[in-house]
């Protein structure tokens, strides 16, 4: 690509992210779209040739415009502005109806499916690749074909008008507190937090807002229980017809959309509903075996939250003096109990993990685990100043790969934890690109001149994105389409996640990573042990709430034309009945902003988590086997299944890794809930 000053249009290795601006959009997808179209009339006239001069002309083709959509979308998530936001809505329809008249387009369906593979890879590539152009309509009659053309154009609107209205709720909602005994038990980095963020709005006292920190230290330590209900109502009420902002950014209308066109676009692709769409690409051979996995996971797991809502409120009556325990009281009496049984003190855990000791003992980690050497540079461009970027090597070898790390809540930044693809490893003329990925978190930030102190959660966060981001980054495959964590099974692809999850747990990967803030100190075994001895703690309730959350998503899209604007309210309400203990009250409407299914990619898919945290849950059994911290196990995981990307079943990848195929004890263990 010749150089522009559109920054979205220089060819660079790394974006040029401090020099996008809202205008820069529409000319650059402009300008790709018309390139796009000219590679794929080339490669139409290319029936018969071989295949890298065709398939890798079109993953070359494709990585350009999806470099240049990935880093307006990414800005979008991280720095979010009025302006950015118009310009990237007005330029995602056109972006779409290209992609789907490529995807549909059956002359270049024609060319694909005559070319000869010449190993496994480009097999597994141009398999997938035909499979999903027809899930795209191609095969379809001319009218069909173009309705299911225009339905995802109008999906591909709807879910960003879903995603903006949380991010609108979550951002429209505050409360500012003059007196700080209203805080009393929240600790005193989160009411730190409070005070910065009231001082960057120019007010006196503490704001605390719907951003998960926040949200997380009320719920969890505020002894004020109208404040907690104040929280838990805006929170649970977000982008809806209820709470504070009633109507004003209700995503309910566009639920009922977004479901009644998925329904549409399956049946024209011949598929009874969006399960069976969702599933064609996925471990899973269909809905109803991932629905029995749900409810058998739920009879084991519901005599066990039976026991923990019992303990709860048992405690809740006895010590705390809350009679009639409520949703907004749950987290609070949790929190309770835990150090009550556990004698743990979040306050005191969270001192142990300073950020830059998490980081630093997890690149050690990652070093003893798979050789890999990270090394920050200061000489690159991010699109914030607490963004970091980082080198990685392989011991003294050359640079093979790169990651940002953007770590904490502010204003303007989506919610939650996530990696993203900024570019992925490409075969290309000049020689190869190489993998980056974006690693984002919302943690609490540094205040009044002290290091970030992260929970022990946060750290388990940190440890399952980046998991996602060795998936991409330590692909061996060259072709975007099938690299890294592209074109893998959904519901295997949080496998390396979850697994990296364990070495919050891990006794020596605790040591790496934590180091008192003020002494240097490691955590001691005995606090150790104690959050060992704490890890099941209520996790009956956590894994049946794990288990409505997948279920609800599955049997929703499984409604068919039936949706209306009750159902979703009636579905839950089922749900909830079969498999959850305790329930929020009936103005809750969590589904407003399950974001997950409804602006993301986990439609008929959120079941995915457990799935693949039974997968994770074995797959560690072999690096407990050996000691944990074992580069011998580590690099078996990045050869089987790292490095392997979608050229083979995930379920191949694992048997090759564990030598057998998965079994459900681990998982069930993991939560305690078996010997």
């Amino acid at each position: 690509m010749p150089t522009d000053p559109n920054p979205l249009l220089i060819d660079a290795p790394r974006p040029a992210f401090a020099d996008i601006r809202p205008e820069h959009v529409a000319p650059a997808l402009d300008r790709a779209i018309a390139d796009h179209q000219a590679a794929m009339a080339e490669i139409m006239t290319s029936r018969g040739g071989d295949f890298y001069s065709v398939f890798m002309a079109r993953e070359r083709a494709d990585a350009v415009i999806d470099q240049i959509w990935s880093a307006v979308n990414h800005l979008q998530s991280v720095c979010d502005t009025p302006e950015l936001r118009a310009a990237v809505d007005g330029a995602r329809p056109a972006l779409v109806r290209h992609a789907m008249a490529v995807a549909q387009d059956p002359r270049l369906y024609a060319v694909l499916r005559d070319l000869t593979p010449n190993d496994a890879q480009e097999q597994a590539a141009l398999a997938a690749t035909l499979r999903d152009l027809e899930l795209s309509g191609v095969a379809l009659p001319d009218a069909e074909r173009a309705r299911f053309a225009a339905i995802k154009v109008k999906l591909s609107e709807l879910k960003s008008a879903f995603g903006n209205a949380v991010l609108d709720a979550t951002a429209a909602w505050h409360e500012d507190i003059a007196d700080e005994a209203m805080l009393d038990g929240v600790p005193e980095a989160d009411k730190a937090a409070f005070a910065a963020e009231a001082a960057a709005n120019g007010v006196t006292g503490w704001r605390v807002t719907l951003h998960q920190p926040s949200v997380r230290a009320i719920m969890a330590h505020a002894d004020n229980r109208d404040l907690r209900f104040r929280v838990y109502e805006a929170s649970g009420t977000r982008a809806s017809d209820r709470g504070p902002h009633a109507g004003q950014f209700d995503n309910g209308p566009r639920i009922v959309e977004i479901l009644t066109l998925s329904q549409e676009a399956a049946e024209l692709l011949g598929h009874a509903d969006h399960t069976g769409v969702s599933l064609a690409t996925k471990m899973a051979r269909d809905s109803d075996e991932v629905i029995a996995f749900l409810r058998g996971l739920a009879a084991q797991a519901r005599p066990f939250a039976d026991r923990d809502l019992a303990d709860l409120r048992a405690f809740a009556a006895e010590r705390l003096g809350i009679a009639d325990m409520q949703p907004w009281d749950t987290g609070y009496v949790v929190e309770k109990l835990r150090v009550d049984r556990h004698a743990l003190d979040e306050t005191a855990i969270r001192a142990y993990f300073p950020v830059t000791k998490v980081l630093d003992g997890l690149f050690v980690l990652l070093d003893r685990l798979f050789g890999l050497r990270f090394t920050a540079r200061d000489d690159v461009e991010t699109w914030h100043p607490d963004v970091r970027y980082y080198d990685l090597r392989r011991g003294d070898g050359p640079v093979f790969a790169g990651i940002y790390l953007d770590l904490f809540a502010r204003e303007g930044k989506k919610g939650g934890a996530w990696m993203d693809v900024c570019r992925p490893r490409l075969k290309r003329p000049a020689g190869e690109q190489l993998p980056i990925a974006q690693l984002v978190c919302n943690f609490a930030a540094p205040t009044g001149g002290r290091p970030a102190l992260l929970s022990h959660d946060d750290v388990v966060t940190t440890l399952h994105e980046i998991g996602h981001c060795l998936h991409h980054l330590l692909t061996e495959v060259s072709i975007p389409s099938v690299g890294g964590i592209t074109g893998y099974e959904w519901d295997a692809v949080e496998l390396p996640s979850q697994l990296m999850e364990n070495f919050a747990w891990d006794r020596e990967g605790l040591r790496l990573m934590s180091g008192h803030v003020d002494t240097g100190a490691v955590l001691p075994d005995d606090l150790l042990d104690r959050m060992l001895g704490a890890r099941t703690f209520q996790s009956g309730l956590f894994l049946l709430r794990q288990i409505e959350m997948g279920l609800f998503d599955l049997l929703i899209h499984r409604e068919g034309a039936k949706v209306d604007a009750g159902t979703v309210g009636r579905l839950l309400a089922q749900v909830r009945g079969e498999v959850a203990v305790s329930t929020p009250p009936e103005w809750h409407r969590f589904a407003h902003a399950f974001s997950h299914v409804f602006a993301g990619g986990y439609a008929s898919g959120y079941y995915s988590y457990l799935w693949a945290e039974r997968l994770a849950a074995d797959a560690f059994g072999r690096f407990a086997e050996d000691g944990t911290v074992s580069a011998a196990v580590g690099d078996a995981f990045r050869l089987e299944i790292l490095s392997r990307g979608a050229t083979r079943p995930a379920i191949d990848s694992f048997v090759a890794f564990r030598g057998r195929e998965p079994a459900d004890d681990a998982l069930l263990r993991r939560y305690g809930l078996a010997a």
